[in-house]
């Protein structure tokens, strides 16, 4: 008899601990986000390609001697950081850890452009930022489809931007060949 009762009080003790090193539970103890794995991918894998638009569009901006990448560039800051602050605000709604960090690929990419000039600079930019948009625009088409609200809201109304982005891109990219 014993052993029952201790089984059962066992039970709940150990789903309360497994459950205290979830990483889509809350600050609360059993209060659960209603962000499922795709949900937290999608936002962090927008949260680092935003940034990395940031930081690639700054080394543009003072690399590039070519007015149209230059206001390319600016575009690229201002619509990605209020992207970005869309996504933190988003990401804290949903009780998601944050991780501010770029991933390595994408700090890779970042060095590996700032050490161009001139012509080659805005060659491999204008090039980088349509693979980019193109990339970003599929992700964003996907999360339009997405079950919570809110990541399903921000994926709608981001994504023409994100277009107009890769149209800007390909002009660009175009005019440069």
């Amino acid at each position: 008899m014993k052993s029952k009762c201790l089984l059962v009080l066992l039970i709940p003790a150990l789903y309360t601990i497994s459950s205290c090193d979830d990483a889509k539970k809350a600050k609360n103890y059993n209060q659960e986000t209603t962000v499922g794995q795709s949900s937290l991918n999608f936002i962090s894998t927008a949260l680092d390609g935003g940034r990395t638009e940031v930081k690639l569009a700054n080394v543009a901006e003072h690399i590039s001697q070519n007015p149209r990448i230059i206001g390319f560039a600016k575009m690229m800051v201002s619509d990605h950081t209020k992207g970005i602050e869309e996504l933190k605000k988003l990401r804290k709604k949903e009780l998601i850890n944050p991780d501010d960090a770029l991933s390595t690929e994408h700090k890779k990419l970042i060095d590996s452009i700032s050490k161009l000039s001139g012509t080659d600079f805005d060659k491999a930019y204008m090039r980088q930022m349509v693979i980019d948009h193109e990339k970003t625009a599929e992700l964003f088409k996907e999360e339009t489809q997405d079950r919570v609200a809110s990541v399903q809201t921000f994926a709608r109304k981001t994504l023409p931007t994100i277009q107009m982005h890769l149209d800007s891109a390909k002009a660009i990219d175009g005019a440069l060949k």
